[in-house]
């Protein structure tokens, strides 16, 4: 079978806290486990010609946490920004954020502008950390800006398809073409929806923190097995 690469990778990073919390451990420990499991993972990607990779950092409904967990979180966000991304950045990947500013303090507002802006001229790939991200959050946006260039008259309503919308997201990027869930779980918790829709899925009982380079080359070649129609009939 010819190795076929997935464009876009996209991954919902679960089962931090339970793999802590297994071992006796505060689920602080498994978010920090876990960020190292992403830089690992985030390196090995494109040398399999991923040219896109997603990740599912913090949801929208993430704030309904334990307070303690929430700041251990944006701290370790910060750490990880200014240390993680150093191999990234030497890859020539282009670092990107989708999803909402509102909530994130300033300290990490201001050093996602900063990875933005020392990436944005790299041309080898794309690491889109979305943070602060709901799906449907994405779509409500993209439909608000749509909705006041229609009344601005800078766009007519019949000129509206799926390639003005995918231009009006958080960011315009290609379709998913992989999604990956550790932990078990089987839903999509609001991820990148509009993107996903053909996406194969892959769910893994492995969590996060356990899941290496293996471990994705597995869910590739899971994916070099299926038979992608797109809706149509092979003859």
């Amino acid at each position: 079978m010819n190795y076929k690469a997935p464009n876009h990778i996209a991954i919902i990073m679960d089962g931090n806290g339970r793999w802590a919390q297994k071992r006796g451990l505060k689920r602080t420990k498994g978010h920090q486990k876990g960020a190292e499991v992403l830089k690992k993972i985030s390196e090995y990607v494109y040398d399999k010609k991923v040219k896109v990779l997603s990740v599912f950092a913090f949801s929208t409904e993430n704030w309904k946490r334990d307070k303690e967990e929430v700041d251990y979180l944006m701290d370790l966000f910060l750490k990880a920004f200014k240390k993680n991304f150093d191999v990234i950045k030497q890859k020539g990947v282009k670092v990107i954020f989708s999803g909402l500013k509102e909530k994130l303090n300033d300290k990490v507002i201001n050093a996602m502008e900063k990875m933005t802006e020392e990436t944005k001229s790299n041309k080898n790939g794309i690491f889109n950390v979305c943070l602060n991200y709901g799906g449907q959050d994405e779509i409500v946006e993209a439909t608000k800006k749509i909705a006041e260039e229609v009344k601005q008259g800078s766009l007519d309503i019949s000129d509206i398809n799926n390639e003005v919308l995918n231009k009006h997201m958080f960011n315009d990027l290609p379709p998913i073409d992989l999604l990956i869930r550790t932990s078990g779980e089987y839903r999509v918790s609001n991820f990148m929806l509009w993107q996903m829709a053909y996406a194969e899925f892959y769910f893994t009982d492995v969590l996060w923190p356990d899941f290496d380079e293996k471990e994705l080359d597995k869910a590739i070649e899971s994916f070099n097995e299926r038979d992608r129609r797109f809706g149509a009939v092979k003859k």
